[in-house]
């Protein structure tokens, strides 16, 4: 049985694997959809020194259509009966309630939820009443271009400084998770990049800003794997192809970042290419010991 307070409190920056069971997400859709090779993929990533599986079965890209709650259930519930008795540390990326049951009465670890607990209003109480770790993500609502049930809509404004808005809208959405219920120990926070946050100017003061975040005394979570950002990084700096940055690249530059969050305290950072990223972690888990 895994240890959730010790998950919670690790002293050192964990790898949490991307498990993509999607036909759309925006690097790898469709890649991991078929169970076999989603369940070959688990085991590579876990051989690379994964600590964790986050595991999703619906894409939030712009873009994306929503996939049915019946088809997410089935995904989610297969492959935490697939992983669970593997030993697997299992996260769970929905903004489903309905999900977030089935996955927790698996054996399912952590729920990811990326709307921080505003999409559906009932995931937080799920939470409350099982024993579980919960990422409260910052989120604005659909992205442009989603085809979500709200409108699109503009939410990269951030009129105070996105990190004053980011850690203030942040705190908001925590102090109505823990209104619902949620213990303040099970909580991780996750400041969304990439998420109603496009450009550079939007993500790199997030990450330099990481002890705002950590000040507040909960973990934080990185999610910034093969995100807009990094391409944008790569193609101003003159080493994207014709055809934008490689996918190798933007790993090599996850990586790269990686590395400064561990350096810099966080709690996991969440990845595609978990070999990259687990040598860039043990560097900068190991620099914050001789810092």
């Amino acid at each position: 049985m895994t240890d959730l307070q010790a998950l919670h409190d690790a002293t050192h920056t964990m790898v949490m694997g991307v498990l993509n069971i999607t036909e759309d997400s925006f690097s790898d859709g469709g890649l991991w959809l078929d169970p076999a090779k989603a369940a070959q993929h688990g085991r590579d990533m876990m051989a690379a020194g994964a600590d964790i599986i986050d595991i999703g079965a619906e894409s939030t890209r712009p873009g994306a259509k929503r996939v049915s709650e019946a088809d997410e259930l089935a995904r989610i519930t297969g492959a935490v009966k697939t992983w669970i008795p593997a030993g697997a540390v299992l996260s769970i990326d929905t903004t489903r309630a309905s999900v977030a049951a089935a996955a927790l009465s698996e054996g399912a670890q952590i729920i990811n939820d990326v709307s921080g607990g505003t999409l559906d209003t009932e995931l937080p109480h799920v939470v409350a009443d099982h024993d579980c770790l919960y990422v409260v993500q910052h989120w604005r609502g659909w992205l442009v271009g989603s085809k979500g049930a709200n409108p699109d809509q503009d939410t990269s404004v951030y009129e105070h400084g996105v990190l004053t808005d980011v850690h203030d809208e942040l705190m908001r959405q925590v102090d109505g998770v823990l209104a619902a219920g949620v213990k303040p120990e099970r909580i991780i926070i996750d400041p969304g990049l990439g998420f109603s946050k496009p450009g550079i100017e939007h993500n790199l003061p997030l990450l330099t800003g990481l002890e705002t975040f950590r000040a507040t005394g909960y973990p934080v979570l990185i999610g910034q794997s093969r995100k807009r950002f990094i391409s944008a990084m790569l193609t101003g700096a003159g080493t994207a192809g014709a055809d934008g940055p490689t996918m190798a690249q933007r790993d090599d530059v996850t990586a790269a970042l990686s590395a400064l969050s561990a350096e810099h305290g966080a709690w996991a950072v969440r990845v595609h290419d978990v070999a990259k990223s687990r040598a860039a972690v043990i560097a900068g888990n190991t620099w914050r010991e001789y810092a």
